[in-house]
């Protein structure tokens, strides 16, 4: 493992540093908004502007890159997501928040395209599923560092933002130092959401409705927190505990992934998450409450995506995953553009707490299609199924093809071993 981690150590520090920048502003969006008086309504369009930008951006900068290089590319969105987030903090105004996280979220996604097409030119088949999961767990423990970190400042100021715009500026700096040649990035066109749900359609449904649950835990979390009066290390905490429970429940899910009916499992998933939620809307806003709910829901929210990739996954043939990994990024981003929507809209009219039911709500959307879907369709046998590998909902569609290919190969490895 070291062995293997020795040769992009540099890579996953950049990526480290970037999270620790991206995960302070989205916090910070939701804690300045509430000292600046915004409505909810406005702060989740906001936060939509960011997804409708990383959706964008994920289709758009490999153009980029096969134009002008991966170097160029890189150097020119980081230049403008630095300044973007030293913005905020200038003109505190929804509607200029929004332009600017449109511009954020396209800045990150292509950043993690050009990243994550490094890394993964930098792996082997036989060392891919190692460093896609160090990425992954560089990725968590960015977002949850993010959350420590404003505990050193003030939101009300232009500190934190400062802050996070030299994080993401200072972390080029050992990524583009490690990375010695230009990799070739190819990304499938997605396949079309018609061919894609009558291949799995528990698999497009529930992604769709995941991408609402991961925009409005993320983008609203602290919004929602600030509207019940948190202190701002209590939101912070609280943020950081959704994301906390994806570190502890990512490998037990994945171990059962690979040895039982996967609707089962989606189901259980969701249902837990239901029952959290449930106890975060009945919470009273008890602080201690509210983080555990925080912890089970938005802690089964990261290994619930990597369910639908694997589920999908094991009703395609392997020249057909990468057209249905870019599908399923793109529905997962059309819910997370839709999620923060209808629940700022929701909190405005009946207030903060419906945050828990937007998500229960969706939780039970999942679970229900899920059981429906078991009445529709015989269980793959678990001897065929992909291989189960922790992808974010952060990846863009070059960490999950990658992570498909890995999935496939090792899972046909694992079939000819045992013939």
């Amino acid at each position: 493992m070291f062995k293997t981690l020795s040769g992009v150590w540099a890579l996953l520090l950049g990526i480290l540093l970037i999270m620790l920048g991206n995960g302070m502003q989205f916090t910070l969006i939701g804690m300045r908004g509430g000292i600046e008086g915004f409505s909810a309504t406005a702060l989740a369009v906001v936060t939509s502007a960011y997804f409708a930008g990383f959706l964008s951006g994920a289709r758009f900068t490999p153009v980029l890159i096969r134009r002008v290089g991966h170097v160029r590319v890189f150097a020119a969105l980081g230049s403008f997501m630095s300044a973007a987030l030293i913005s905020f903090p200038l003109v505190t105004e929804p509607w200029a928040w929004t332009l600017l996280r449109l511009l954020v979220g396209f800045c990150m996604s292509g950043i993690y395209v050009t990243a994550e097409s490094w890394l993964n030119d930098a792996s082997t088949n036989e060392t891919r599923g190692q460093v896609l999961a160090a990425y992954m767990i560089a990725q968590t423990l960015g977002i949850i560092g993010a959350q420590w970190l404003l505990t050193f400042g003030d939101a009300g100021t232009s500190v934190l933002f400062i802050g996070a715009s030299i994080l993401v500026s200072i972390s080029f700096a050992p990524i583009l130092l490690s990375a010695s040649r230009t990799p070739t990035t190819e990304v499938a066109r997605p396949m079309p959401l018609r061919e894609l749900f009558g291949e799995s359609p528990l698999g497009t449904v529930g992604i769709f409705l995941l991408g609402s649950i991961y925009a409005t835990q993320s983008g609203m979390g602290a919004v929602f927190g600030s509207q019940i009066g948190m202190a701002a290390d209590q939101i912070a905490l609280f943020v950081a505990m959704l994301f906390a429970g994806a570190l502890v429940l990512q490998y037990p899910i994945g171990w059962l992934s690979d040895r039982v009916d996967r609707r089962q499992l989606i189901f259980g998933a969701s249902a837990g998450g239901v029952i959290f939620c449930a106890v975060g809307f009945l919470s009273g806003g008890q602080v201690w409450f509210l983080m555990l709910s925080a912890f089970i829901a938005g802690g089964v929210t990261t290994p619930l995506y990597a369910l639908f990739l694997a589920y999908t996954n094991d009703f395609l043939t392997t020249e057909q995953m990468p057209a249905a990994s870019g599908g399923l990024v793109f529905t997962f981003g059309l819910g997370a553009i839709a999620g923060p929507l209808a629940t700022g809209f929701g909190m405005e009219r009946f207030g903060p707490f419906t945050f828990w039911v937007v998500l229960g709500t969706t939780f039970a959307a999942i679970a229900l299609y899920a059981l429906y879907r078991m009445t529709r369709r015989a269980p793959v046998p678990v001897a065929d199924t992909e291989s189960y590998l922790g992808v974010l909902p952060t990846a863009t569609p070059v960490a999950v093809e990658a992570a498909g290919t890995w999935a496939a190969e090792n899972a046909e490895a694992g079939s000819d071993a045992e013939e």
